[in-house]
């Protein structure tokens, strides 16, 4: 494996590992507007991911960053050409920080209620958003001879696309559905369970819809593979949701999520980014990275800070693993800011 190839395998693990981690804390804020039944309960909703959301985005920050330094050609094309979803995106993800830090800093129910609104919407738009988004880079998208996107936004919203979106917010749905029975306690508990099972089947048809129709378009042996993985890890994870195995159905739903981006990058090599107009136009992982001095500091770097990130969050993830309920929202607990 050289260089270029090291570095797109990097990246499509910090790929995982956000939607890994940000994929529960999207479905959790979609759970927010459908599972909640009041104002104490969107509150235990939000306090389960309230210490940790913000260090999810941290693997975002570094996808990009990475993709800029080790493939210029790539995210300039990407960042060009999908400039209005991705400025959606980037919208969505202020707003939706704002709303969690401002929706406790008055207490007006009208105030409370517009920012949960905001986390609701802003959750569900990212989490199609993205579904969106590497549904066409996989799919390929109209670039020419020197490597500029030619296309318009419409044409990012093809049938393929669209079902990728779809695909994406019933997933992330099921895996905050889950994350949300493993993180609480009493009635919300026993509901994001039954939630979980609609959830889990509907994110089984729209996946496998999704997932068989880009292994038909660009699949291959591996991208087989995980596609049967992520197939058995969706089944897995209903099963233990259904006997009340919390911990083991989120181990196996996030497994889905991560089956799941693998395909997409399975199926994507060697390209990084197809083009639609002419197969030869594609970029590659070799005609779209940087210089192999640039890689290698970059090796070094990611070598050290890998680690150290793993490790903090693993260490949040631990001081902030205990169950919540509505028991703990009264009186003037309903007057702080969740744990952030």
């Amino acid at each position: 494996m050289n260089l270029p190839e090291l570095w797109f395998v990097l990246i499509a693990v910090l790929w995982t590992g956000y939607f890994f981690l940000e994929g529960f804390d999207f479905g959790v804020g979609i759970l927010t507007g459908t599972l909640a039944r009041d104002r104490a309960e969107r509150r235990v909703l939000i306090n389960t991911i309230g210490p940790v959301w913000d260090g999810n985005e941290v693997w975002l920050i570094t996808a990009a960053g990475a993709t800029f330094a080790a493939f210029p050609e790539w995210y300039a094309t990407l960042f060009s050409g999908f400039y209005l979803p991705l400025l959606l995106i980037l919208v969505c993800l202020i707003v939706r920080g704002v709303a969690f830090e401002y929706r406790h800093k008055r207490p007006e129910e009208r105030w409370q209620r517009n920012w949960e609104h905001a986390i609701f919407w802003t959750s569900l738009t990212t989490a199609f958003l993205w579904g969106v988004a590497f549904a066409n880079i996989v799919h390929g998208v109209p670039i020419g001879t020197d490597h500029e996107y030619t296309g318009t936004l419409f044409d990012l919203l093809g049938p393929h696309a669209l079902l990728g979106g779809a695909a994406t917010v019933a997933l992330f749905a099921f895996h905050g559905a889950v994350f949300t029975a493993l993180k609480t306690v009493g009635d919300i508990r026993a509901r994001a369970r039954r939630a979980a099972t609609g959830l889990g089947l509907a994110a089984g048809v729209l996946g496998a819809a999704f997932l068989l129709w880009t292994q038909a378009d660009n699949g291959n042996g591996r991208s087989l593979a995980a596609l049967a993985v992520a197939a058995a890890a969706l089944l897995a994870a209903l099963a233990a949701n259904g006997r009340g195995r919390e911990g083991w159905a989120f181990l196996w739903s996030g497994l889905v999520v991560v089956a799941a981006v693998a395909m997409i990058f399975l199926a994507l090599f060697p390209d990084v980014m197809p083009s639609s107009t002419a197969p030869e136009w594609s970029l590659t992982v070799d005609n779209a990275s940087s210089t192999p001095y640039t890689l290698r500091i970059m090796t070094w770097c990611a070598a050290f800070a890998t680690p150290v990130v793993l490790l903090y969050q693993g260490w949040t993830y631990w001081v902030f693993r205990k169950r919540i309920g509505t028991q703990h929202i009264a009186g003037q607990a309903e007057r702080h800011a969740p744990a952030s």
